[in-house]
């Protein structure tokens, strides 16, 4: 499988969680809608567009549950969560409920937004080691209170890699009839997806991540009942269109003047691809990967898994607890001397290794890590065990 990817064959590529992989046939399409483009930028932008992006959405909507007049493509889901947060008419002491394993960027724009309107962002702790889905419901909830308006929370968290109970927050909040975000970037072609059954009200994810599509490739999600009320995060064509069409919605939120979106146009062949493959298979056989090698890895360095070592609480990546005090030396190291391409994430007091396993990875490329983190223990003093 590594054969169909680009990477660099030199590089022990375990970080696919950051920013994707993308496969050779994949990559090809992408190359050849941006030659179309080039041949023939007007007749392109102006008239094959609108007929391209409908064609791409298509397969999408039925991959991820929803209908296809309710999302559109972002660059990424900061671009989703900012559009959202602008959107928003919350008043000063009006709180966003969170939880402390956020992404950074998101971390940053709810702060943003909040030195703006006065707002407050709650970043509920979810202790760890995790036991129980139970646990994470019960700790979350103790955040809310009167003033609580809004439930922004990732579904799987990149630092510490665990998959949060989203079905079950997203309804309880609907219950206290909360606004309910969801931050899905890990999501599509990682785990199973069916937008309408978790039924937020705004949901983002990445195509450039687990489903392989070239980079700078999302969507945002918008339940129908809450289309009218979000702006455009850049005012453009489709704002008052001369020619409107069926979504003022869509309107607003695609058409946004010259830009290269041929990423967006290449999703059906990322499904496509996806299919050929058997990826639900490749995904499954990753999965088990990450999970036999996590409780030896933390047996390594001298810590305890996070969590339960289950499909419940972990995907196609794991975080391992390290006691570091130089966090960035160490990944430096790692990649500088051992050629191994693996964040290294310092989160609320603690820091923690993170391998991706996916479909171009073997049980090797871990035991290359393994080795290197049995040397660095042995020769330097980065890793306290």
């Amino acid at each position: 499988m590594r054969e169909q990817f680009l990477l660099d064959k030199n590089i022990t590529f375990l970080n696919h969680g950051s920013f994707g992989a993308c496969p050779k046939p994949i990559f090809e399409e992408y190359q050849r809608f941006q030659l179309e483009l080039e041949n023939e930028p007007v007749n392109f932008i102006q008239k094959k567009l609108p007929i391209y992006l409908k064609e791409a959405k298509v397969p999408l909507a039925k991959y991820i549950g929803c209908d296809v007049d309710d999302f559109f493509f972002t660059p990424n889901p900061t671009f989703a969560i900012n559009t959202v947060m602008r959107s928003l008419k919350l008043q000063a002491g009006d709180e966003i409920l969170s939880t402390n394993h956020e992404y950074g960027a998101m971390d940053r724009t709810w702060n943003f937004y909040c030195k703006k309107t006065g707002a407050k962002y709650i970043r509920q702790e979810i202790s760890l080691p995790i036991v129980s889905k139970e646990q994470i419901i019960e700790e979350f909830w103790k955040g809310y209170n009167k003033n609580t308006k809004v439930v922004f929370l990732n579904q799987i968290s990149s630092s510490t890699a665990l998959i949060f109970p989203v079905k079950e927050i997203c309804d309880k909040a609907q219950q206290l009839g909360l606004i309910t975000i969801i931050d899905g970037a890990h999501v599509p072609g990682h785990i199973d997806l069916n937008i309408e059954d978790l039924n937020p009200d705004f949901y983002t994810g990445t195509l450039h991540k687990w489903m392989l599509a070239p980079k700078g490739s999302s969507f945002l999600y918008v339940k129908k009942e809450f289309q009218a009320d979000i702006d455009p995060l850049v005012v453009s064509w489709g704002y008052e269109s001369l020619f409107p069409s069926h979504s003022q919605f869509l309107d607003y939120h695609e058409y946004q003047g010259t830009q290269d979106v041929s990423q967006y146009l290449c999703t059906p062949r990322v499904i496509e691809f996806l299919e050929q493959n058997n990826w639900q298979q490749v995904s499954s056989n990753c999965k088990k990967m990450v999970l036999d090698n996590y409780q030896r890895f933390c047996d390594l360095v001298g810590t305890k898994p996070i969590c339960p070592i289950s499909e419940e609480f972990l995907g196609q990546m794991a975080s391992i607890p390290v006691n570091t005090e130089k966090p960035m030396e160490l990944k430096e190291l790692l990649y500088s001397k051992y050629h191994i391409q693996v964040p290294v994430m310092p989160l609320n007091g603690n820091v923690y290794i993170r391998y991706s396993i996916n479909g171009y990875n073997s049980q090797e490329d871990l035991d290359v890590l393994y080795d290197a983190l049995n040397d660095i223990i042995a020769s330097t003093d980065l890793i306290k065990v």
